[in-house]
């Protein structure tokens, strides 16, 4: 089950919670019931450089 970030509104404090990706996201902490919005984060991987092509993994011709 996927992570995701929330945020309490009134103290601002950041939780962690699981939930299925069909579930709607949470309005309300599920344990305390402060309200709560969901946030984005940074994905875990960025790829810096001049780029990725399709010819980077194929071999030269005549190999």
């Amino acid at each position: 089950m996927p992570t995701y970030l929330y945020k309490n509104l009134e103290t601002g404090e950041i939780y962690e919670l699981q939930q299925s990706m069909r579930d709607e996201p949470y309005t309300t902490h599920p344990e305390s019931g402060a309200p709560v919005k969901r946030v984005l984060a940074r994905p875990g991987i960025a790829f810096k450089g001049s780029g990725f092509y399709v010819t980077d993994s194929r071999p030269k011709s005549g190999e």
